[in-house]
């Protein structure tokens, strides 16, 4: 019976019991480590070996809240930042991944070896070298050339993950659309996006936080002049006020944690690959 029930695909639904506490230890795994951020941003003094701090306060908050911080135009800067990225890298690395996941063709090896090469290189290496030909083009210190260098690293994410997303795409209903009389951007809108969304919006996901979490590319190449959020969160580390550095921390982990909250919502209401509608 049981060989039959695996044979047909068939397997027992998990006990309530079991998948809570697996829930309960997932959502306590990724909260403990924020709890110990959220108490100190609250902190006025917290001495060791006390448990919870002597006097609370507001005042991280106040000074993050007030232009003197810097915050606001680096939280708004590090989003315009990721998400031209996100853009432009969902454009180069999905067309990629397609071809790699749908085509055999020569030199098909070497364009994989080519866009894992800034996942193996180490980014801090290869941004010495594109920062001297940034200078010469007048792309050093702009908004322009640290988009194009985030590029480096966060489009063969999303060149691989839509290779993987190709690979298991049955070409056969574009072919069918085709045969329907569907333009070609018919095709697309209606039965190749749909099917490749799930994979697409993960791959942004991947490209956003490349993007939000990076540091030394965007000193290198921004000089300065640009100012992201970790940029501005080294910088507080460093001076020692590990209230504000909590605080901001919190900030910066919050659209990721959004983000992710949001995709995962809508990977779960999401219809199965495959789905065709409007034909």
């Amino acid at each position: 019976m049981r060989s039959a029930e695996s044979s047909a695909g068939l397997s027992p639904p998990r006990p309530p019991l079991l998948r809570w506490f697996v829930l309960a230890a997932m959502v306590i795994g990724m909260l403990l480590p924020i709890v110990p951020l959220v108490i100190w941003s609250f902190a006025f003094r917290w001495s060791f070996p006390d448990l919870l701090p002597e006097r609370w306060s507001l005042r991280a908050w106040r000074y993050l809240a007030a232009p003197e911080s810097q915050v606001l135009p680096a939280l708004r800067d590090s989003l315009l930042l990721a998400g031209a990225v996100t853009l432009l890298a969902t454009l180069i690395g999905a067309p990629a991944g397609r071809a790699l996941g749908m085509y055999r063709f020569r030199g098909r090896a070497l364009i994989e070896m080519l866009i894992l090469a800034p996942l193996i290189v180490p980014a801090f290496a290869v941004s010495l070298g594109i920062q001297i030909v940034f200078i010469r083009y007048g792309l050093a210190d702009t908004f322009l050339g640290v988009v194009l260098v985030h590029l480096v690293p966060a489009t063969p994410y999303m060149a691989l993950v839509m290779a993987g997303v190709f690979a298991n795409f049955d070409r056969q209903y574009e072919d069918l659309a085709r045969t329907l009389g569907a333009r070609p951007l018919q095709v697309w809108r209606w039965v190749t996006l749909p099917a490749v969304l799930p994979g697409l919006v993960v791959g942004a996901l991947f490209v956003f936080l490349i993007s939000w979490s990076q540091y030394a590319l965007t000193l290198i190449i921004g000089g300065g002049r640009l100012v992201t959020l970790p940029m501005l969160l080294f910088a507080f580390a460093r001076s020692g006020d590990h209230a504000v550095t909590a605080a901001l921390s919190l900030v910066f982990i919050a659209p990721a944690v959004v983000l992710l909250a949001l995709i995962a919502r809508f990977l779960g209401a999401a219809p199965a690959a495959g789905g065709i509608r409007g034909l």
